[in-house]
């Protein structure tokens, strides 16, 4: 009995729902990939389109990541407007399988230098920042050690403007 209600329920949704699968495509993984278009369903919703991916291992709690190549993860996501093909996907892997080679060959070609002590890059060139380009001491050798004024020296209403303008006239 407790398997009746769940197979009345697969039975309406067959009957009821106008979803039809598109088979785009598979993996190497055996993992295929559909595309749902969108339809109106029988309330008069419309459902939009879906990009779905059967698993080739169907239990949830052994995905990992990289079951699905970047690729397919990209079409499925919607990042990707046209499926990849095969070869596509083999070009991509070759080439990240190239640069694991190259990372191991360029880390193992480090640790060497830095036992000889070798360095593979040249030591950045030291820069000396003086002080702000708006600073009166900008480009010169040191800043002056000395202050140019102290507040002793302020009277209140005393300064002027250098060309002779006031603000009140």
């Amino acid at each position: 009995m407790g398997s009746s209600p769940g197979w009345f329920r697969a039975l309406w949704r067959a009957l009821l729902s106008r979803e039809a699968r598109e088979l785009v495509g598979s993996d190497h993984l055996g993992n295929k990939y559909y595309y749902v278009p969108s339809y109106k369903n029988w309330r008069g919703q419309t459902i939009r389109e879906k990009r779905i991916v059967e698993a080739a291992n169907k239990k949830e709690v052994d995905y990992e990541v990289g079951s699905i190549p970047t690729e397919w993860e990209a079409w499925i996501r919607k990042t990707r407007k046209t499926p990849p093909t095969m070869e596509e996907i083999l070009r991509n892997e070759n080439y990240r399988e190239e640069m694991k080679v190259k990372s191991k060959d360029f880390y193992e070609k480090g640790k060497l230098s830095q036992e000889m002590g070798e360095e593979l890059l040249p030591p950045p060139a030291a820069a000396r920042v003086t002080g702000h380009a708006s600073a009166p001491s900008f480009g010169k050798k040191e800043p002056a050690v000395a202050p140019t004024s102290t507040g002793k020296m302020f009277q209140p209403g005393s300064w002027m403007p250098q060309d002779g303008k006031t603000q009140n006239k």
